[in-house]
């Protein structure tokens, strides 16, 4: 009983958070708010977005491919169709449960291409490494364009509130050197379970390492990335208010809402405010930055919703003689 209802709370929360967060962005609007909105979504250019979606499936095509590098060395070599349509499912599952879509993922590769699933299940652990260390470097990448920003953000008030700034952040660096050893000594179940994850991450980067294909990986990895940066980049044309916004804006409004994701099911309610709240800092007028952070994330989840419907519908016609 406790079991179920902890698994009820698991999925229900983040949606019911998703939800009362667009409900309370919205009640924030004014009439003219609305309308503003409305205009900014009638007059965007939706080739741009239509550029976005194309970018974002080449995305998933290439995650399927690089998927193959990965099993090939198990001795597994799937049908491209078949790792295609099992991202896709993956995909769409992880609208409705976070993290279930992997566990999806590697169930229908075990189905219908006989590759057992602790093993399919270990090649996506191992994708999700590196996709890891990609976005630690991107959110890098966006520290150090901003260092400016960051700096006038510590240093504009005067000497003693300065001061007061840098003691905080000291204390917090403290807390974590500590939290690291207290972590590192602990034998609580919850802390060992979390370690025990840490220590398949590492041994997932080990498996990357140790494959023959690591350059053509990494270089699939990298593009993946790019295309995930670039869906974002050109849905800025589509607005005239979000044009001309510095390459430093797109990094930081795509890290942004890369990290709401993980707050709510598919960044429900969540991405939007998150990216919004980035490109104000950079000018952009409230509404226009709104309307921008819910075309964003609109197009992309119809497109998850329709691709990976689609998706299964079709892996079990296509694998029909298997079954």
């Amino acid at each position: 009983m406790a079991n179920k209802l902890r698994k009820t709370l698991f999925i229900s929360l983040p949606i019911l958070f998703g939800l009362g967060l667009i409900w309370y962005s919205l009640s924030k609007f004014t009439p003219a708010d609305f309308e503003s909105v409305k205009i900014s979504f009638q007059t965007a250019h939706y080739g741009w977005v239509l550029l976005s979606i194309l970018l974002a499936i080449m995305s998933h095509l290439s995650r399927a491919y690089r998927w193959q590098f990965l099993l090939e060395p198990l001795g597994y070599k799937p049908k491209f169709t078949n790792s295609v349509l099992s991202v896709l499912v993956a995909y769409l599952l992880n609208l409705a449960i976070p993290r279930s879509g992997e566990v999806a993922r590697a169930a229908a590769i075990s189905k219908y291409e006989g590759i057992p699933f602790q093993k399919a299940f270990g090649t996506i652990v191992a994708e999700r490494v590196a996709d890891v260390i990609m976005l630690f470097s991107i959110i890098g990448i966006a520290f150090i364009m901003q260092t400016k920003l960051l700096s006038e953000y510590l240093f504009k008030d005067d000497k003693s509130d300065s001061i007061h700034k840098l003691i905080i952040l000291g204390s917090l660096a403290l807390m974590g050197v500590l939290l690291y050893f207290v972590l590192k000594k602990s034998k609580l179940i919850f802390i060992l379970k979390i370690k025990e994850f840490l220590k398949g991450l590492l041994e997932g980067v080990m498996t990357i390492i140790k494959m023959k294909k690591k350059f053509v990986f990494m270089m699939h990895t990298i593009l993946i990335w790019a295309l995930y940066v670039l869906m974002f980049y050109v849905v800025t044309f589509a607005l005239p208010e979000t044009t001309n916004l510095p390459f430093g804006a797109i990094i930081v409004g795509f890290v942004v809402g890369g990290l709401s994701m993980a707050l709510t099911n598919g960044g429900l309610g969540v991405y939007p405010v998150f990216v919004a709240s980035a490109l104000i800092l950079y000018g952009v007028e409230n509404n226009p930055a709104r309307a921008f952070g819910w075309i964003v994330w609109t197009s992309q989840t119809l497109m998850v919703l329709v691709f990976g419907g689609l998706a299964m519908i079709i892996l079990p016609i296509y694998n029909r003689k298997k079954v």
